[in-house]
């Protein structure tokens, strides 16, 4: 009967050591502030950006406003879901809406360019 009880918690125990989605959301909310300010100097270094901060000439709106906040607003969520759910499988989907949500702003930022 030991025997039984330990190979039904082996399977339980492989998936849970193998899960990093807790890492992953935790290093896709770090690393998203350095990648939001890499983009903005990209953004402000472009011809088109620096004659419309110099001259007001060839300024294009871009992306809207509200989808920036949306997707910095939706991936603070979901990295919060990612770390805090208890099941494995709610992370790994928190931790792909966290990625979509956060790729949505940076290309806000790069619309801009």
């Amino acid at each position: 009967m030991n025997e039984t009880a330990h190979s039904s918690t082996l399977p339980a125990q492989a998936t849970a050591a193998r899960d990093r989605s807790r890492f992953w959301s935790f290093l896709c909310a770090v690393l998203f502030v350095p990648a939001a300010l890499a983009a903005g100097v990209l953004a402000l270094a472009s011809e088109r950006a620096s004659r419309c901060l110099t001259y007001g000439e060839q300024c294009a709106p871009g992306l809207p406003d509200w989808l920036f906040t949306w997707g910095v607003g939706l991936g603070a969520v979901a990295c919060v879901i990612a770390l805090a759910a208890p099941v494995a499988r709610v992370r790994q989907v928190a931790l792909a809406a966290q990625v979509l949500a956060e790729c949505a702003a940076l290309l806000v930022i790069l619309s801009h360019v």
